[in-house]
This record gives structure tokens, C-alpha cells and sequence, in this order.
């Protein structure tokens, strides 16, 4: 297992593996000439855990809160309510450079102590490292280093959801994923390490591991 982070996915295995861990993926041109890598993976949540991963609400939030557990919603409603409440965001923007992988990983540790399942913590964490590379080896190839890449992440009661913004030119990422899949004859193979519970590091893990485990 190498532990060189110039050893990503490379050739389209990057999408290939974004499209496996994620729910949606999508790639659009922004108003503001960009473009746009949206990603979402759903998680179940346990029930215990539901409300520890919900920010303390201020005296006026509990009484709206109560107001609205009354009848003037039914039970369906009030849980996809409950499920997109934003739990937390965080943002971040850096210049188009492969070494800044490491400051994108350390800027996701941020995220560590909130209830979310290893394994979607491990793919998730796989993937935000596929989209920045992707878009600074592919999207910003012939750009200068001082072209910004900017991520967002946004964590909801059972979704995570990653947008990566990058300024190269638009391309059909649609067709080039169904490109890819056709081309592939074993679609599935670039996530076994994470589907091995005996292979799954713990969210304790260093650093310099996690990198080793992206990277491999």
C-alpha cells in the first residue's frame, strides 16, 4: 500500500469511486461561471443518538419547537423536517495544489465527534479526497496554483452532503461516468477495503493512516 498521495485514483477511477460511496452526484455550471461537484450519502440514525447531534436550541427555539410538535403536522412531515435540519457547516477554500490534501483531511477532523457510522465516516472522508484532487488534476490541470478550490460541508440528521467548487471548464460529467462504468468489469472492486469491517480503521486513527488507507 503506497502511502504517497500522488498515488490517488487516477483516469476516472476518482469518479468511478465518488459514484460508488455516493446517494447523488452530480457535476453542474454555476451563474457565476463554475462549476459545482454536489455529493450526498444517507446514513441511518439511531434514535438515542438523534438528538445529541442537534445544536441547543435557544428559549425561543424549544417554545417553536413545541408549537410545531402540535398537530398542524403530520408525522411524516415533522421527520423530514427533523431529518434536514443542518446540524453542522463548515467551509473551506484553498489553492489548487495536490499537498494540500493534508489541510482538506485535517479541516474534515473537525467533524469526528459527532454521531455518524464509522464506515460512512471512512467513505465520506474517501470521497471529499477524490473531489479535490479531481479538481486540481483534472479541472484546474493548466491553471495557476493560486486558482481556489473552495468545499463545503453540510451535516444533516441522516445525510451528509459535500459540495466542491472548482473554475475549470465544464465538461459532460454525466457521459463520462456512463463511460467509465461501461469500461470497468468490475464496478465494485475500488471499495472492498472500506465494506471489510477487519479493514476499517477507527476514527482514532492518525493522520499519516488515514492518508495511507485514501491512498491505497
Amino acid at each position: 500500500m503506497s502511502n504517497s498521495i500522488d498515488q490517488l485514483a487516477e483516469g476516472g477511477r476518482g469518479i468511478k469511486l465518488m459514484w460508488q460511496i455516493a446517494d447523488e452526484l452530480s457535476y453542474t455550471r454555476t451563474i457565476d461561471g463554475r462549476n459545482c461537484l454536489s455529493l450526498s450519502k444517507s446514513y441511518e440514525l439511531e434514535g438515542r443518538n438523534r438528538t445529541q447531534n442537534i445544536k441547543k436550541a435557544s428559549a425561543l427555539d424549544e417554545l417553536m419547537n413545541l408549537l410545531n410538535s402540535w398537530d398542524w403536522q403530520d408525522e411524516t412531515e415533522q421527520e423530514e423536517e427533523l431529518n434536514e435540519s443542518s446540524v453542522q457547516n463548515i467551509n473551506l477554500q484553498v489553492n489548487t495544489d495536490v499537498k494540500a490534501l493534508t489541510q482538506v483531511l485535517e479541516w474534515f477532523e473537525q467533524l469526528q465527534d459527532l454521531s455518524l457510522p464509522n464506515e460512512v465516516w471512512w467513505q465520506f472522508k474517501l470521497a471529499l479526497a477524490e473531489g479535490f484532487t479531481n479538481a486540481v488534476r483534472h479541472a484546474h490541470k493548466n491553471l495557476p496554483v493560486e486558482t481556489p478550490i473552495q468545499l463545503e460541508i453540510t451535516v444533516f440528521n441522516g445525510r451528509l452532503e459535500l459540495l466542491v467548487w472548482d473554475c475549470g471548464p465544464h465538461f459532460d460529467f454525466d457521459a463520462k461516468l456512463k463511460e467509465i462504468i461501461a469500461a470497468d468489469r468490475k464496478p465494485c472492486l475500488d471499495l472492498e477495503i472500506l465494506n471489510d469491517p477487519c479493514l476499517v480503521p477507527s476514527r482514532a486513527t492518525t493522520l499519516e493512516r488515514s492518508q495511507l488507507l485514501i491512498a491505497g
